[in-house]
């Protein structure tokens, strides 16, 4: 396992972090999971308040003794953004609380995803100020926030500089967030990639394609090595349900230096693959068609799409595009079938796309029932 110094925090962080939205089957599994992490060098912990009983399992398991002293364990968890003071200072008690701990070491707004949550981190006597309170009482040693929201805004939320570190989406099949990671380096902020594997392409499970294209590597190592040969990158969330989905990415925990003459011919494969596959329908991911009058993010329709299409990660695109709404800001945007077909966006496409076109095949290859997601409950 390597580390890498957390940014201005300047914690020393394992590059692989154990997430705990899924050890959720017993206080048991938590425990192994957590033991099982911590043998194979990780030691950093991130849950969060709406991850069910994430924070007590994690709290219990560390007066039980998970093979760590507390002083060797960095513990990050995340309280979504509070519309006031009193809100905020509730919810930082409520976490100590189920951690059984005095100081949580990193506390991330979670889900700093909207216009109005950073307005709300911008009040001068907002929910900041009850964090800043926390923080000079010794309750929270250092800030940061965690994203799904949009480029604009999470470089305007890196721009507050009320933050030492940020968890975002970044990955070999999602680039968009490359500024953001520019400017959080820049700003000195650790940087936390939220689930590389999962959310990044369903990795642990790529369709054969994908496999072929990516051999003779594999497509999980080859992300986080696309990751973990990026200095400005801090550590890269692993989120094991038990020990044994651990062993398998952190295999390459100690693969930290520029990417391999064979890696990158890969990546250029990957890459001229889609290009023929897509061939003139290959949406470039510019945005120049946002916004759309009827709120579809085509740009992660379409993204969807060249996946689908390109890899067949077709499972990984309905996964995803279930999520359209069904997840409130999490995953904002509507169903491509909600087009109009008025033509706003199709001026404004480098690429001449036909658009609407694109829009309904894209439904019709990925829509599927919506499912019930763990953060509706928040």
């Amino acid at each position: 396992m390597q580390y890498r110094r957390f940014g201005k925090t300047s914690l020393s962080v394992s590059v692989f972090t154990l997430g705990t939205m899924r050890y959720l089957a017993s206080p048991t599994t938590a425990r192994h999971t957590l033991q099982r992490a911590i043998a194979l060098g990780i030691n950093h912990i991130e849950t969060a308040q709406g991850y069910g009983q994430s924070e007590a399992y994690l709290g219990q398991a560390l007066q039980d003794g998970i093979g760590a002293k507390r002083d060797e364990l960095i513990i990050t968890t995340k309280i979504v953004p509070q519309p006031d003071a009193a809100s905020m200072t509730a919810a930082i008690e409520r976490s100590l609380t189920r951690l059984q701990l005095d100081t949580i070491d990193c506390l991330a707004i979670h889900g700093l995803n909207t216009p109005e949550h950073l307005a709300w981190v911008q009040d001068p006597h907002g929910c900041m100020s009850a964090v800043r309170n926390a923080v000079e009482a010794g309750k929270v040693r250092h800030v940061g926030f965690s994203t799904h929201g949009a480029l604009d805004l999470i470089l305007a939320a890196i721009q507050t500089r009320h933050f030492s570190f940020i968890n975002l989406h970044y990955t070999y099949f999602f680039q968009r967030n490359a500024p953001a990671i520019a400017l959080a380096q820049q700003e000195d902020m650790g940087i936390f990639i939220i689930s590389p594997a999962d959310k990044g392409g369903q990795l642990y499970t790529p369709p054969e394609t994908l496999k072929a294209l990516c051999a003779p590597l594999d497509p999980l190592h080859l992300n986080a090595r696309f990751l973990l040969s990026q200095p400005a990158i801090s550590t890269l969330s692993v989120g094991a349900a038990s020990p044994d989905e651990l062993d398998w990415p952190l295999t390459v925990a100690d693969s930290t230096e520029p990417l391999t003459s064979s890696e990158q011919n890969v990546l250029s494969r990957l890459s001229l693959h889609a290009t023929q596959a897509l061939g003139a329908e290959q949406c470039h991911q510019c945005f120049a068609c946002l916004p759309c009058p009827e709120a579809i993010q085509i740009p992660e329709v379409l993204r969807l799409r060249n996946l689908a299409i390109a890899y067949d990660m077709e499972d990984f695109g309905k996964y995803r595009y279930r999520m359209f709404e069904n997840a409130g800001h999490w995953f904002p945007g509507r169903k491509a079938s909600r087009c109009t077909e008025c033509g706003d966006c199709l001026p404004r496409c480098p690429s001449a796309l036909d658009i609407p076109a694109l829009l309904f095949d894209a439904h019709e290859r990925l829509q599927e029932t919506p499912r019930p997601r763990l953060w509706e409950s928040i």
